[in-house]
C-alpha cells in the first residue's frame, strides 16, 4: 500500500475511533459514511469508510462483550461475597434476582421454590413485578414454563409465552402472567445435587430472544441461589441442633439446681424448726429457693388440696397447711408458672413444717393465755393476795402493773340472744372462771336436760365457740399491749394499761374496733373508770370489773351494741353505773360552757336556764319570773343554744341539761 493510501486509510479511521472513544450507539457509526457520500466522495473513499466502519463495529462489539463479561463476573463475585457473609436468606435471594434482572436487561425477574408438602412450586422473590396476583402464583409440577423447568431440571425459554404449547397452560397461571403482561420468559432450575428445589426466571413484556450466554449467566445465578438456600438450611439445622443441645444442657443444669435447692431448703427448714422460727421465716426461705413469692393465707383464702399436695389455682400454686384434719391455711406461691416435681415437693414440705410451727406456737400461746387469765382472775376474785407476788407474776408475763389501768368487759353482739339479764350465758352461772380454752360443751352448757336454752339447741354451742374466739382474740390483743385477758361470766374481760394521753373511753372504742376487725363481727366493749396501778392497789380491779360489766349492759340497753364506751360516754346514766360518781365531770361536760360564760361575762344564763325549766320551758312565764323583757329571755336562750349546741332542747339532751343544772345549783350543799 502506497503512502498516500495509508494516509487516506488512517484518515478514514479517525471518526470511528472518536465514536469508539465516547462509546457511541451503533447507529452513530453510519454517520461518517453518509456525510462522505453527501460530499460526493468517490467509490474508493466510500469503500474505505465502509471497511473502517465494519472494523470499528467489531471492536465495539468486542469491547461491549468484555464490559458485559466484566459486569457479570463482578455480579457473580458480589453474590459469592453475599453468600460468604450470609445472614438473611431473603436478602441474598433478593440481591441475586435484582442482579439477574439488571445484567440480562429484563423488565422482570423472579424466583420460585418447590413445596415438598404441597407438591407444587410457589413465588418466593420478585423484582419488577407489579401484579399482586402474579406474585401469589402457585404452579403445579409440569404446569406453566416454571412447572416444566422444575419437573425436567432443564432450562426453558419462550419467545412468546401464550403461543408456546410445549408446557401445560392453566387458567390461574395464564391469568397471572397476563395480569403481569409478560411475553418472553427464561427459566433455569435451582438444583442441589440431582434435586430441583426451585426455578429462577427472567422475563420481558415484549417478544425477545435470549442468547446462550444469557441462559448460562442466569444458570450461574441459579447455582448461587441454590447454594444460598442450602447454606441457610444448614445454618438453620445447625442452630436447631445447638438450641436443642443448649436446652438439654439447661435441663441438666436445672435438674442439678433443683436437687441442690431441695437439699438447701431441707437444711434451712430443719434449722428454722430447731431455732423456733416463724411462719414468715419459712415463707421467706421457700421464696428464695423457688424463685417466687410465698405467702401464708388463712384457710378461707385460695382452695388447697385436702391431701396436702401442691395444686395450681389460677396464677398461683397452693399447698394446704394442716394437721390432724384441721386446716390452718395454705402456702401460696406466685411468680413461678411451672413447678417440677421436686419443687412441688419442696412447697409441700414447707407447708408441713409451717403446720408444725403453728401447732407449737399455738400451744405455747394458749399456755401463756391461760397464765395471763389466771393472774387477772386472781386480781378480781382474790384481791388480798400479796402485791409483791402479783407484781412478780406480771413481770414474767411482761405486763406493766406500775401504771393506771382500765378494765374492759367485751362481748360478741350475737351473744345477746343467748345471754341472761346480767350478761352471762346460760350454763355459765356455776362456772364464772373459765381461763382455759373451752372444751366441748357440756350438757348444761349446750342446752341439755338441765339447761335453759333447749328451745335453740344450736345457740349455746355456737355462743360457746364464739366466746372462745373472742377470748383468743382478746388474749392476743392484751399480750401486744402488755395487759391481761380472761374468759369469764359469758364474755371476756381485759386489763389494759393507760398511756399518759389515753382515756378509758378511748381505749374502749379502740378495743371494740380492733376485736371487731379481727373477728369480723361487731364486739361491744364496756370500760371502767381508770383504776389505780394494780401493784399499788390490787383490790381496785374487782370493783372496776363490776363497773365495766354494768357499762356493757347499759350499751346493750341503749341500742349501742358493737361500740366501745366508758361511763363518761353515757351522760347521767354513767353516774348511776359508776361506783364513784363524777358529779363535777358530768356538770362540766353537760353545761360547763354556760357556767364558764356567766363566770367570765357576769351574765345570768344559768339563772335564766333554771327559770326556763321551772316555768315549763315557757319564754313568756320565764320573763315574768325574772322581771326582764321577753326579748332578753330570747337572746339569753339563743346564747345557750350556741354554747350547748342546737339539740340542747331535744328530750334526751334536755333531761341531761336539767339534771346537770340541778346538780350544779346543789353543789354548794353537796360539798358540805
Amino acid at each position: 500500500m502506497s503512502g498516500e493510501q495509508q494516509a487516506r486509510h488512517q484518515h478514514d479511521q479517525v471518526p470511528f475511533l472518536e465514536l469508539l472513544a465516547r462509546g457511541a450507539a451503533v447507529e452513530a457509526y453510519d454517520r461518517p459514511v453518509l456525510l462522505a457520500r453527501a460530499d460526493g466522495a468517490d467509490a474508493a473513499a466510500l469503500a474505505g469508510l465502509e471497511q473502517a466502519k465494519q472494523l470499528a463495529l467489531r471492536v465495539r462489539a468486542e469491547l461491549e462483550g468484555r464490559r458485559r463479561r466484566e459486569a457479570e463476573l463482578s455480579a457473580l463475585f458480589e453474590t459469592a461475597h453475599d453468600l460468604a457473609g450470609l445472614r438473611d436468606l431473603d436478602a441474598v435471594l433478593r440481591a441475586i434476582v435484582q442482579r439477574a434482572r439488571s445484567l440480562l436487561g429484563t423488565e422482570v425477574a423472579y424466583l420460585s421454590l418447590n413445596d415438598p408438602v404441597a407438591g407444587d412450586t410457589y413465588m418466593r422473590i420478585t423484582d419488577g413485578s407489579v401484579s399482586a396476583r402474579f406474585q401469589q402464583l402457585r404452579l403445579g409440577m409440569g404446569e406453566g414454563l416454571g412447572g416444566l423447568v422444575a419437573q425436567t431440571a432443564r432450562p426453558y425459554v419462550t419467545d412468546d409465552y401464550f403461543r408456546d404449547d410445549r408446557f401445560q397452560h392453566t387458567r390461574a397461571i395464564d391469568a397471572g402472567v397476563r395480569d403481569e403482561g409478560l411475553v418472553a420468559i427464561l427459566g433455569v432450575p435451582l438444583t442441589l445435587g440431582s434435586q430441583v428445589i426451585g426455578v429462577l426466571f427472567a422475563a420481558d413484556r415484549r417478544a425477545r430472544v435470549f442468547e446462550r450466554g444469557q441462559v448460562a449467566l442466569l444458570g450461574s445465578f441459579a447455582a448461587h441461589a441454590a447454594v444460598a438456600i442450602d447454606t441457610a438450611n444448614l445454618l438453620a439445622e445447625t442452630r436447631t441442633a445447638l438450641s436443642e443441645l443448649e436446652r438439654a444442657n439447661g435441663i441438666i443444669r436445672d435438674r442439678s439446681g433443683v436437687i441442690e435447692r431441695a437439699s438447701e431448703v431441707h437444711d434451712r427448714l430443719t434449722e428454722l424448726v430447731l431455732r423456733g422460727g416463724g411462719v414468715r421465716d419459712v415463707a421467706d426461705a421457700v421464696s428464695e429457693v423457688l424463685g417466687g413469692t410465698v405467702e401464708f393465707t388463712e384457710a378461707r383464702q385460695p382452695r388447697a388440696s385436702a391431701d396436702g399436695r401442691a395444686v395450681r389455682r389460677g396464677d398461683a400454686w397452693v399447698a394446704a397447711v394442716s394437721a390432724g384434719g384441721e386446716v390452718f391455711g395454705a402456702l401460696v406461691l406466685r411468680g413461678s408458672d411451672r413447678l417440677d416435681p421436686v419443687d412441688r415437693r419442696t412447697l409441700e414440705r414447707a407447708a408441713m413444717v409451717t403446720s408444725l410451727l403453728l401447732l407449737a406456737h399455738r400451744s405455747a400461746g394458749e399456755a401463756e393465755q391461760r397464765v395471763r387469765g389466771e393472774l387477772l382472775d386472781d386480781l378480781i376474785d382474790a384481791p388480798g393476795r400479796d402485791p409483791r407476788l402479783l407484781k412478780d407474776r406480771a413481770a414474767r408475763l411482761h405486763a406493766d402493773f406500775g401504771v393506771r389501768h382500765v378494765v374492759l368487759a367485751a362481748r360478741l353482739e350475737r351473744d345477746r340472744e343467748d345471754a341472761g339479764a346480767d350478761g352471762t350465758a346460760p350454763g355459765d352461772a356455776s362456772h364464772p372462771r373459765t381461763c382455759a380454752p373451752p372444751g366441748p360443751p357440756s350438757a348444761a352448757a349446750s342446752g341439755g336436760p338441765s339447761g335453759g336454752a333447749s328451745a335453740a339447741p344450736a345457740g349455746p354451742g355456737r355462743a360457746h365457740a364464739d366466746r372462745q374466739r373472742l377470748w383468743s382474740a382478746a388474749s392476743h390483743l392484751a399480750a401486744t399491749r402488755r395487759g391481761l385477758a380472761s374468759n369469764r361470766d359469758g364474755g371476756t374481760v381485759l386489763l389494759l394499761p393507760l398511756g399518759p394521753d389515753e382515756t378509758a373511753a378511748g381505749v374502749a372504742r379502740r378495743t371494740a374496733l380492733d376485736l371487731g376487725r379481727t373477728l369480723r363481727e361487731p364486739v361491744t366493749v364496756g370500760a371502767s373508770a381508770p383504776a389505780k396501778p394494780p401493784a399499788a392497789d390490787p383490790a381496785a380491779i374487782g370493783p372496776a370489773y363490776a363497773e365495766a360489766r354494768r357499762c356493757l349492759a347499759a350499751l346493750a340497753l341503749l341500742g349501742r351494741a358493737g361500740e366501745g364506751a366508758a361511763a363518761d360516754d353515757l351522760g347521767f346514766l354513767g353516774l348511776l353505773l359508776a361506783d364513784r360518781g363524777d358529779i363535777d365531770g358530768f356538770v362540766e361536760r353537760t353545761i360547763g360552757p354556760v357556767v364558764a360564760y356567766d363566770r367570765r361575762r357576769g351574765t345570768e344564763l344559768v339563772r335564766t336556764l333554771d327559770a326556763y325549766y321551772a316555768t315549763g320551758m315557757s319564754p313568756a312565764r320565764t320573763r315574768e319570773l325574772l322581771h326582764v323583757h321577753v326579748n332578753t329571755v330570747a337572746q339569753r336562750l339563743e346564747r345557750v343554744g350556741r354554747l350547748l349546741g342546737e339539740d340542747w332542747q331535744s328530750p334526751d339532751r334536755s333531761l341531761e341539761v336539767r339534771l346537770a343544772l340541778r346538780l350544779h345549783l346543789l353543789s354548794p350543799a353537796l360539798s358540805r
